[in-house]
């Protein structure tokens, strides 16, 4: 049987961990954070190790699918989708990660669990400044332009939008007032949007332009 000091040890490291990770995750006010990422971690640690002792080391393997399983459920929760975007999918990664370490940690991989607590703090903090620098090169607009009935407005539209090297997302049209109204999300640099926007300014079949 495991002693209990290492056990207490374990616990705390993973409380420590759980809790570094997490208070990152409650700094940038996400789903999942501090004490959700804390029992995450100290959950799969206390599950690992309850494993170990009851069933032995004979299968490690089914002791992590078990966690997995489990924990990819916790994840889909914070998952959703906003205005055509999936948000939440690095909460729900952490999610994933955080476990991983609660097992290390209950498997008592302290150097690899520190490790890579140490990797995943770096990325959480120093990669979403490189993140934010891509977006100021590239942007997402939403245009709601008003033509005329029963023209080929759309796939005009379309080949300009093409023209100007932006990326049509999605779109979508109504009738409203004997006119069509359209929606198009665009994506692609800012210089290209500007572009886009002096050609649909210059159009005379546009009665009505929103972005």
């Amino acid at each position: 049987m495991t002693n209990i000091s290492e056990i207490v040890i374990k616990l705390l490291l993973a409380i420590l961990i759980g809790g570094l990770i997490g208070a990152e995750r409650e700094f940038r006010d996400k789903a999942a954070g501090f004490r959700t990422i804390i029992f995450i971690c100290l959950g799969s640690t206390l599950f690992t190790i309850l494993s170990l002792e009851i069933g032995g080391a004979d299968d490690p393997a089914r002791i992590a699918a078990s966690i997995v399983t489990g924990i990819g459920f916790i994840g889909a929760g914070v998952i959703l989708r906003n205005e055509g975007h999936i948000v939440g999918l690095t909460t729900a990664s952490t999610i994933w990660i955080a476990a991983a370490l609660g097992m290390g940690i209950g498997s008592g991989y302290f150097l690899l669990a520190g490790v890579a607590t140490g990797l995943i703090l770096v990325g959480l903090w120093i990669f979403p400044t490189f993140d934010q620098l891509i977006h100021k090169t590239r942007e997402t607009r939403i245009y709601h332009v008003v033509f005329p009935r029963n023209t080929e407005k759309c796939g005009q539209l379309e080949n300009t939008i093409v023209q100007c090297n932006l990326r049509i997302e999605s779109f979508t049209k109504g009738l409203q007032a004997g006119e069509i109204v359209s929606k198009w999300r665009v994506h692609g640099s800012p210089q290209n949007h500007e572009h886009l926007i002096e050609k649909l300014i210059l159009d005379e079949d546009i009665h009505e332009l929103h972005y």
